[in-house]
């Protein structure tokens, strides 16, 4: 696991990768970071600020991220709160028109194989 706050790789940017949140604690690797590695099949490389419209979409989409999992150490997610989202739900937020804002200095690189620079940047928190 990596060091906690402590971000591996390049982001879309192409600047050093910066911590999404720490409160709550997000990344695959549980590092606050949208780092990624063998066994993230889901690829949690957007770091996003949650909204209510988001939340809602995800919930009828199946991953219900509002509702605490204390089992998972997970708090439930807010309106506000940020978090390494699967690049593939992004790309599925955007084309039903409810996509999070990014944080693109959070955003792994590797996010660039699904969407491209100009519309992350329009989306852009």
């Amino acid at each position: 696991m990596a060091q906690k706050g402590r971000c591996m790789a390049k982001n879309v940017l192409g600047g050093e990768l910066e911590t999404c949140s720490l409160r709550p604690l997000t990344g695959f690797m549980r590092d606050g970071c949208c780092n990624t590695g063998p066994g993230d099949l889901g690829m949690h490389l957007a770091c996003c600020v949650m909204t209510a419209e988001f939340l809602e979409f995800s919930k009828r989409r199946g991953n219900d991220l509002s509702t605490p999992r204390p089992e998972y150490e997970f708090p439930g997610l807010k309106p506000g709160d940020r978090w390494c989202l699967c690049a593939s739900r992004w790309v599925e937020a955007d084309q039903a028109g409810c996509a999070p804002k990014l944080v693109l200095e959070a955003t792994h690189a590797i996010m660039l194989e699904y969407a491209d620079l100009a519309n992350l940047k329009a989306h852009q928190a």
